[in-house]
């Protein structure tokens, strides 16, 4: 039977060694059985990939925009390829756009390159992961201060559903209630385990430590 495009997805992470299974300490300071470098994505091949992943998250829930926003630096290679894959695969032409660190104060001028945005625009936010919610905290300002945009939604590669270390909400939760921005992932840690379960990964051994940190961190939804 042929797999949907969140199994390709997560058997791609693991043969890329984004995807790894054992005992990694994260940033917060949890124990975590599974970990995900997305610095391990560094050739073309991959990248094109990538942005196929994220092409086909967007056609899945629907999402109608306009403009992506690759919020820099992660977010500029993301939305340049998800870019080309809506128009090579899917016949969609998007604009897309950047924002630079610092504003330019010659030459074409601006904060953003790429699309100018304007009042009214539907705009889709492109980037990696999602910890905390700060590169949509930095980028939103930005946007609002470009022109009236309306953020229709931001794509991430995974949702890993934790609770926040100052809350029971996940970050993608926290983002929709602060922002009102809706957060879509190509897959959450709830496909990653049913990836194992049915055998579309190997990793079996690994199934009661992510059973364990699901219960002890995750959260619903």
């Amino acid at each position: 039977m042929a797999l949907t495009y969140k199994e390709e997805f997560i058997r791609f992470m693991v043969g890329n060694g984004v995807l790894k299974f054992g005992e990694f300490t994260l940033k917060s300071g949890r124990k975590a059985p599974y970990f995900i470098n997305t610095g391990n994505y560094k050739t073309g091949k991959q990248l094109a990939k990538l942005g196929e992943y994220y092409a086909a998250c967007i056609k899945n829930n629907g999402i109608e925009g306009e403009t992506l926003v690759g919020p820099a630096y992660k977010g500029i290679p993301l939305s340049v390829a998800t870019a080309i894959a809506l128009s090579e695969k899917h016949g969609e032409e998007w604009n897309y756009c950047f924002d630079r660190k610092e504003v330019k104060d010659h030459g074409e001028g601006g904060l953003f390159v790429g699309k100018q945005l304007l009042d009214g625009e539907k705009v889709v936010i492109i980037e990696d992961v999602m910890t905390s919610g700060k590169a949509l905290r930095e980028i939103l300002p930005k946007l609002q201060a470009a022109a009236n945009v309306n953020v229709v939604g931001m794509i991430i590669s995974v949702d890993r559903m934790e609770k926040g270390l100052t809350s029971d909400d996940s970050a993608v939760n926290e983002a929709f209630k602060e922002f009102g921005v809706k957060v879509y992932s190509v897959v959450n840690m709830n496909n990653i385990i049913s990836a194992i379960e049915t055998g579309v990964i190997e990793g079996k051994e690994h199934l009661e430590a992510m059973y364990a940190y699901r219960s002890l961190y995750g959260v619903n939804g």
